[in-house]
């Protein structure tokens, strides 16, 4: 089941992340171009950890 980003917005032709979480992968794709990648579960536990540290903020 894919799952949108609470953080995207609702106005259509908007940017948008999707993920779909699956015991062993996590897979992410934009939701205008349906093509998707996967991240092996452990990675993407690092990654959430690090969005939630603020990593990626920009300044």
């Amino acid at each position: 089941m894919w799952r949108k980003s609470s953080r995207s917005s609702n106005q259509e032709n908007a940017d948008c992340v999707e993920v779909a979480l699956n015991g062993q992968v996590a897979r992410v794709r934009d939701s205008k171009s349906r093509v998707s990648s996967e991240v092996a579960a452990p990675h993407w536990a690092s990654f959430i950890s690090a969005v939630k540290r603020g990593e990626f903020e920009k300044d």
